[in-house]
């Protein structure tokens, strides 16, 4: 079959597709920005990739005509915008309006558990796509799950840093909230089997674990699992406000997805029973078990996707990233060093293994101070970490710095500063002809801007002294 995939470079969409292409199916995948998604292998030939943004209807037309069966995965959990339930129905409006003119038979749409009157903003947002992708040009099936759990998914990465960060926790009473987890391999299970199957046409299943527990029984479980100690104390006095910022300061998520998930957590999310998992032959794991499987590909460094890389995970970068690669000249200041390499392979090594738990290979305490003061003043700080330890892609995440391109071949790596600056910065490392060009470009915005280069330069010489000759040194 043909298979369109949207939200390609997603969570989800970054891991369905190699298991379509393995099952021999022709990919098809819609990206915002070809330069963010070479860590979809383009050299296979069963992969396509086209640029298409479910915003811009004139764009669709690149996706072909011959498709049979879609994917649609899109949503905006970290959305910055106070708009997204206008701007995700609107996708929903223009996806629908363009496939309707294909010969598409089958979408599979991902949605979230809605079972109560009350629901959160994302959650109802959520439902309302549903509606709105409903056709009698195609059949639709939608999957609602509960809260995902496998290796770089957004709940797995906060509690993991709730539980290894805290001994103790004064915790919102909303750790009380019932859920069904699911496990990310379940959820590709069930997506990857619906497909093309006329038992399930136009019909919608909750897709869920087999257990019913709280939040907190997740953290303590988790705990568990780590063999750590862990104490937990609900109070009711915590805001919703006051939440998000316990969430936002403890773990590495960003204060728009804390705010975010505080709202949904707030709302009991209990699947309803149906016969789904007799139908494709699933059998759902626990969530112990479907922690105990994340750290098994965290511990093969073979995690495939993970929520740090969503493009509004800082809530600067948004859209293309084609304008941030070009690295701007004219009233710019920039911090130049330049170094002969002694081993060119060992070098590549450590620059593409920067960052996350490597460090900056120099002045690494002063790094962690910008992080700190990054995260006082609403920014993201160095939490975020990277997705793989040794391999960078564009459009990766990595600490408080977005990849904007990266390619070993041309010995090269450029990444843009996404922490609170009255300005923008580039990190540019390059190989040349035996020497090692590092560059550190800050275009400032107004006289707050210039002030801030001077009054960091000197720390500058000594960090990026430091870090250039701990590269070239074999």
């Amino acid at each position: 079959m043909k298979i369109l995939v949207t939200g390609a470079t997603g969570y989800i969409g970054k891991r369905i597709i190699p298991m379509l292409v393995n099952e021999g199916h022709f990919v098809v995948c819609a990206v915002r920005d070809k330069l963010r998604a070479n860590q979809i292998n383009i050299g296979e030939e069963l992969i396509e990739l086209v640029e298409a943004d479910f915003l811009n209807p004139e764009t669709l037309k690149n996706i072909p005509k011959d498709i049979d069966v879609v994917y649609y995965l899109i949503h905006s959990m970290s959305n910055a915008s106070k708009d997204f339930e206008l701007l995700e129905n609107q996708c929903a409006i223009n996806f629908k309006a363009y496939i309707e003119t294909t010969q598409v038979k089958h979408v599979i749409y991902l949605s979230g558990i809605t079972n109560e009157e009350k629901l959160s903003k994302h959650l109802q947002s959520r439902k309302n796509v549903e509606t709105t992708l409903e056709s009698k040009i195609y059949a639709l099936t939608t999957f609602k799950a509960g809260i995902i759990v496998g290796s770089g998914s957004s709940s797995f990465e906060i509690i993991r840093d709730l539980v290894e960060k805290l001994p103790f926790m004064i915790a919102p009473k909303w750790l009380n909230t019932k859920t069904q987890p699911i496990a990310v391999r379940d959820v590709l299970i069930f997506l990857s089997a619906a497909k093309n199957n006329p038992a399930l046409f136009n019909k919608s299943y909750d897709i869920f674990g087999p257990e019913i527990i709280t939040y907190k029984e997740m953290l303590l479980q988790f705990a568990q699992i780590r063999k750590l100690k862990r104490y937990i104390l609900t109070v009711p006095i915590m805001t919703p406000r006051l939440s998000s910022y316990w969430l936002y300061f403890v773990t590495s998520t960003s204060y728009k997805l804390a705010s975010s998930l505080v709202d949904s957590m707030g709302v009991q999310i209990i699947g309803h029973p149906s016969n789904i998992n007799n139908i494709l032959n699933v059998n759902p794991l626990t969530y112990k078990e479907a922690v105990e499987l994340a750290f098994e590909k965290i511990e093969q460094n073979s995690i495939v996707s993970s929520w740090k890389d969503s493009m509004v995970s800082s809530g600067l970068l948004k859209n293309s990233i084609h304008k941030y690669v070009n690295v701007p000249k004219f009233g710019c200041y920039t911090d130049f060093k330049e170094l002969k390499v002694i081993d060119e392979a060992r070098t590549i090594q450590k620059i593409w293994a920067i960052g996350g738990s490597t460090g900056w290979y120099y002045g690494n305490f002063l790094w962690k101070l910008r992080g700190y003061i990054d995260k006082l003043f609403g920014g993201i700080g160095l939490r975020r970490g990277r997705t793989h330890a040794t391999e960078l892609y564009t459009g990766d995440a990595l600490d408080f710095w977005r990849v904007i391109f990266s390619d070993k071949k041309e010995k090269k790596l450029l990444l843009y500063a996404e922490m609170k600056l009255p300005g923008e910065a580039w990190l540019e490392f390059k190989i040349e002809k035996g020497f090692l060009k590092q560059t550190a470009t800050f275009r400032p915005r107004g006289i707050i801007g210039r002030l801030y280069w001077f009054s960091v330069y000197p720390f500058h010489g000594f960090i990026f002294n430091g870090m250039i000759k701990k590269l070239v040194n074999a």
